[in-house]
């Protein structure tokens, strides 16, 4: 869907430009406060993945973020035909691809680069518009799931009924 390509390239936009306008207007380490005590800018640049977890393994988290990306763009997009799953993987493909844009080329080296990171909320994990677009889809994702939605826009439930040996279990028959 047109949808889902739309929303991809705006995540990564999104991200791309805030991380751009924090790096030239902010130093590492720098804190702004911009709804306080609520959010503030806080730029860190993180080598890990969420929380900094996994710090020193960025070419893993290189590899997993372009095979999810490529997945989600070869194998699931051309089965969407509801605008909820659009949504939801356009949202996590933006997302994936700005993360895996800093990955690849930002220092320290191609594949090694690290995340920039930047809003700050009391109590939580600094982010960036990447990681909001992901958290955001990822919900929807589990939503659609939970509810049964296919792909294709048919209830899992539906689709179970007419299989071979769907339905009430056979001993309970008299």
């Amino acid at each position: 869907m047109i949808a889902t390509s739309a929303l991809a390239v705006l995540g990564l936009l999104l991200d791309q430009i805030t991380k751009r306008i924090v790096v030239s207007t902010m130093f590492e380490g720098q804190v702004i406060d911009v709804l306080p005590p609520l959010l503030r800018w806080y730029f860190i640049k993180n080598s890990g993945a969420a929380f900094s977890m996994g710090e020193g393994f960025t070419w893993v988290f290189t590899i997993i973020q372009a095979a999810v990306l490529l997945y989600v763009a070869i194998m699931l997009v051309r089965k969407i035909r509801i605008w909820p799953w659009a949504l939801a993987l356009g949202g996590l493909m933006g997302g994936v691809a700005g993360n895996l844009t800093d990955r690849l080329f930002r220092a320290p080296s191609f594949g090694h680069g690290h995340v920039v990171d930047f809003i700050a909320l009391p109590n939580f994990a600094i982010f960036n518009v990447a990681d909001m677009f992901i958290v955001c889809s990822m919900i929807g994702i589990c939503l659609l799931l939970l509810s049964g939605r296919e792909l294709d826009g048919q209830k899992n439930s539906a689709k179970n009924t007419t299989e071979p040996g769907a339905g009430p279990d056979m001993k309970d028959q008299p």
